[in-house]
């Protein structure tokens, strides 16, 4: 039976395509504006069935062109949280996914899709729950919008509905992402062209590197929407996060000291690091100001309700991992 996976190209696309692959599921349909052609190379070693552009897509599912399709990974979006045309960002983040769950309700078919940590925007507490949700752009307030609808939906709904809250999630295939793409990868590729990492210095009360988020292993994100495929039975919106907050200098310092061990070099201590030169702190951006989440920290209660029961990987784990995968890719 079809899978469909929007945003098929990008880095939660591309890896659930790999995962579904990896189940022997090859009759996927990926959806995806390739307006950016190198995001290609997320799909090379993946088995599709077809692909088609997003401007397409839409109508053609809902007209039924697909037959029977078992599933939509709803993944596309605009998620650059600095993009401040509102006309656009709604069209594409609230209008096309309504739209879309519509037709998905219609067929009877499964909807998980991409919600956002960015609908909690100034809160400090991160449970799927309306009073805890703030946000501070038009990115966060596009997914949270959305949630809205899916909350009003869900009572009357016949058919699966699953939103998942990513937190700042990192790994494999995100290298088309730009500036949107993780510290990690960012930290990554500083430290192989000029020898050193940068991060940002003190800003609301945090120390230098010390802005703490919830950073999860593409890994576990594919992990926990495939379990969700297994139960259909199960709705709601979730969190996706690790469910645990480290700070910007635990990414920094894993990341050099992976690539210091593929060098056989020893290990160093963030103060070590900083005293050779290797890690700098820089002026917090003025354009960041007032927009800035210094602390996420997902609540995993309901998804643990849920019964996904897996153990999500550290910083420490994690981020050695996609270092060292991404020191296997070709130049």
């Amino acid at each position: 039976m079809t899978i469909i996976v929007t945003g098929a190209a990008g880095l939660i696309g591309s890896n659930l395509v790999k995962g579904l692959n990896d189940r022997g599921e090859t009759q996927i349909v990926a959806v995806d504006n390739l307006t950016r052609a190198d995001k290609f190379r997320n799909l090379v070693d993946c088995e599709i069935a077809d692909y088609l552009d997003k401007g397409e897509f839409l109508a053609r599912f809902a007209k039924g062109d697909f037959g029977r399709v078992r599933a939509v990974f709803h993944e596309g979006a605009c998620s650059d949280t600095m993009e401040t045309d509102g006309r656009y960002m709604m069209e594409n983040n609230y209008r096309y996914t309504r739209t879309l769950m519509d037709a998905c309700l219609d067929q009877g078919t499964q909807f998980l899709y991409a919600s956002s940590a960015a609908t909690y925007g100034g809160s400090e507490t991160f449970r799927e729950e309306r009073e805890f949700e703030r946000p501070l752009n038009v990115y966060g307030y596009s997914k949270f919008l959305f949630d809205q609808v899916v909350r009003q939906t869900l009572p009357h709904a016949h058919s699966q509905i699953v939103g998942f809250r990513y937190f700042n999630v990192y790994g494999p295939r995100e290298g088309h992402k730009g500036r949107m793409a993780s510290v990690a990868f960012h930290n990554f590729n500083q430290f192989r062209a000029d020898g050193i990492v940068r991060l940002f210095g003190e800003y609301g009360g945090y120390g230098p590197g010390a802005h703490l988020r919830d950073f999860v292993s593409v890994e576990d994100v594919v992990k926990v929407n495939l379990f969700f495929l297994d139960h259909p039975e199960k709705s709601g919106i979730f969190n996706l996060g690790s469910g645990r907050a480290q700070p910007f200098n635990d990414i920094a310092s894993t990341v050099v000291n992976t690539l210091r061990e593929s060098e056989d070099k020893p290990r160093l201590s963030l103060h070590d690091m900083e005293q050779e030169g290797l890690l700098e702190y820089i002026k917090f951006p003025d354009a960041l100001r007032g927009k800035y989440q210094c602390f996420t920290q997902a609540d995993l209660g309901r998804l643990r309700e849920a019964g996904y029961t897996e153990r999500f990987l550290t910083v420490e784990e994690g981020v050695a991992r996609y270092v060292r995968w991404l020191l296997a890719q070709p130049a």
